[in-house]
């Protein structure tokens, strides 16, 4: 029995569903913690809306009549679509009324721009190398944006010299998320794929390595913060019902 390159794609792409569906799911312990708090923090909603569009633009793309044989990129992107629709919708119930203002405005662009693009693409566009062309370049460049968002949570760690609001295993699994795509994108070759997810396995490695430089200062600013609290909990008089709960 021979392992053919085709069978060597669908295994790569089978991990890299696990991995994307992990990925997806990295930010649970964000979103657990904005429930808790009430409060979306210092929290960025722009990896998210990145995130969707991009997820949208990859189910665009692995349709049959624009990119034939790419079921399993419709698969996993279908997938994080709806789960990322979930993250918006906690995302906008606890932010503010004019951060929530700007992520409607936001999220209908997008929906809107991902209509037009496949009434477009499909009526206009007669052949599926074509359609593929059109929907792929797009593609690689909402990807590049996606795995571009977390930049400005980078500069936020770097200027704080804290890596409290850059979740790690959202950063790792970007990273092996990287890895693995292009990996399957270079079995069969897809410069669509390639390009961007080569650029997200570095982002990826340039998160981790700012994670392990800032972990140790983020836990010396943690432990500062909650000794100030308790500091101010205990000069409070008695009579204080903040004196009942802890920080």
């Amino acid at each position: 029995m021979t392992f053919s390159k085709d069978d060597a794609r669908t295994a790569v792409g089978i991990i890299g569903n696990i991995i994307s569906l992990v990925l997806f799911l990295s930010p649970v312990p964000t979103f657990y913690r904005i429930w808790k708090k009430r409060s979306v923090e210092q929290y960025s909603p722009v990896p998210y809306l990145a995130t969707f569009a991009n997820c949208g633009l990859w189910v665009l793309y692995g349709l049959p009549m624009v990119h034939p044989n790419s079921t399993l990129v419709v698969t996993i992107n279908g997938t994080g679509f709806v789960i990322e629709i979930l993250y918006l919708s906690l995302f906008l119930i606890f932010s503010d009324s004019r951060k929530r203002l700007r992520m409607v405005a936001v999220v209908v662009a997008e929906c809107l721009f991902l209509v037009v693009l496949a009434v477009l693409v499909l009526s206009l566009a007669h052949t599926t190398k074509l359609r593929s062309t059109i929907v792929g370049s797009i593609c690689m460049a909402g990807n590049i944006f996606m795995y571009a968002a977390p930049l400005s949570v980078m500069k936020l760690v770097i200027s704080t010299r804290s890596v409290e609001y850059m979740p790690f295993f959202l950063s790792l699994f970007s990273f092996l998320n990287g890895v693995c795509w292009t990996s399957y994108a270079l079995i069969r070759f897809d410069p669509f794929i390639v390009a961007p997810n080569g650029m997200g396995t570095v982002l990826g490695l340039a998160q981790l390595l700012l994670y392990a430089a800032f972990y140790k200062s983020t836990k010396r600013i943690m432990a500062e913060r909650k000794a100030q609290g308790e500091v101010g909990l205990a000069a409070k008089p008695p009579t204080d019902s903040n004196h009942q709960h802890g920080v």
